[in-house]
């Protein structure tokens, strides 16, 4: 059957149109397709950005002052217990109390001496009358040693006016020994001071009657103190006469102070050994009170770092280390002393790396930094 050529031509041109509709639809879905990709899935991956900028440096060695801490207490140098030296006399008059600086033979206390002077005046009656007795059988032994050639006397009663000479002046010489024991007497009832110092304690009460050696004041010696120091045994080989140290109080004031001596045993409660260091006189210084202190060794060379680059953690220390590609490490180091803006180094890093200073603080391990110049 044969279509009408009207028709045929138009399916005839359909047919021939085909290729070019389908290239045409094939080229649109492509570029669709091209649109549709994203830009960033051709481009280049973008490098890092840093996290934070640092700065850097890199360990020193450098010569550090050395010390040893230590605790202790303040102390007298000396106390001196000042006492009654007689017996039964009674507290006339007390003249210093507690705090009061003192001269040595300064009149501290003075007791009645009433007593003390009659004792005196009947031992110098005694004496006198100790004296005639011997005055007078020293007399009779003369004469009889005149006549002990005519032999007017035997021997019996020349032996008798020798010895009752003998008796006679020893107990006129006991007599005059026993006023010199009244007027000792006599002198002590004026107590005074033993050397310089300052009264520490005082229990003279005026009125009483004390006994002989009982204390009424302690005197600290010329107001000398010093810092009783505990060393462990394992340090103390690092104390040595004559070194300095510097003692805190608890005022918050600091003293110089030096090594006078080392106790030559440790404390059986405590297990240390006693540093005594001299103190200047001071008006805070007090006795019996606790003190910190440091005794100054010899500078030694020492690894260190700023300040600034160790970082507490975890009640660690820590620095971070730069690598040559500016990422961060975090290594745990072990601190020694410090000295003004720097910090010893005793183990966890190497003299040749790099740490960061400035900004150490907001790092973490694996961190991208730039280095500040």
């Amino acid at each position: 059957m044969k279509l009408p050529l009207p028709v045929y031509s138009r399916l005839n041109r359909l047919h021939r149109a085909w290729p070019v509709s389908a290239t045409a639809l094939l080229v649109a879905l492509g570029l669709v397709g091209v649109s549709l990709r994203s830009p960033a899935a051709d481009a280049p991956a973008a490098a890092p950005k840093p996290a934070l900028t640092v700065s850097v440096a890199q360990p020193r060695t450098a010569s550090l002052a050395n010390s040893l801490l230590a605790n202790g207490n303040v102390v007298a140098w000396q106390e001196a217990s000042v006492g009654a030296e007689v017996n039964g006399l009674r507290l006339a008059a007390v003249h210093v109390n507690v705090g009061d600086v003192v001269k040595r033979g300064q009149e501290l206390a003075r007791f009645a001496a009433d007593t003390a002077q009659a004792e005196t005046l009947q031992a110098q009656a005694a004496v006198l009358q100790a004296q005639a007795q011997f005055e007078s059988a020293q007399a009779d032994a003369n004469r009889a040693r005149s006549i002990q050639d005519s032999g007017a006397l035997s021997a019996s009663q020349m032996s008798q006016y020798l010895t009752a000479e003998k008796v006679a002046k020893a107990q006129w010489e006991a007599s005059q020994a026993v006023v010199a024991a009244t007027r000792v007497r006599l002198d002590h009832t004026r107590l005074l001071a033993p050397d310089d110092g300052v009264i520490s304690a005082r229990v003279a009460t005026v009125g009483a009657v004390v006994g002989a050696g009982q204390e009424l004041f302690r005197l600290l010696r010329q107001g000398r103190m010093e810092w009783r120091a505990e060393v462990t045994p394992t340090e103390i080989a690092r104390v040595a006469r004559g070194q300095k140290a510097e003692v805190t109080l608890a005022s918050g004031t600091t003293l110089g102070g030096t090594v006078r001596a080392i106790a030559p045993s440790a404390d059986p409660q405590t297990r240390n050994i006693l540093v005594y260091v001299d103190l200047p006189r001071h008006a805070e210084l007090k006795a019996n009170t606790f003190a910190r202190g440091r005794f100054v060794l010899p500078a030694s060379s020492a690894l260190t770092v700023p300040a600034q680059a160790v970082v507490q953690r975890d009640g660690h220390s820590y620095v971070f280390v730069v690598d040559a590609q500016n990422k961060v490490a975090q290594r745990k180091v072990e601190t020694g002393r410090r000295v003004g803006d720097v910090v010893e180094v005793l183990q966890g890093l190497k003299a040749e790396e790099r740490v960061a200073v400035q900004g150490a603080g907001f790092l973490n391990e694996g961190d991208l930094v730039k280095v500040a110049q």
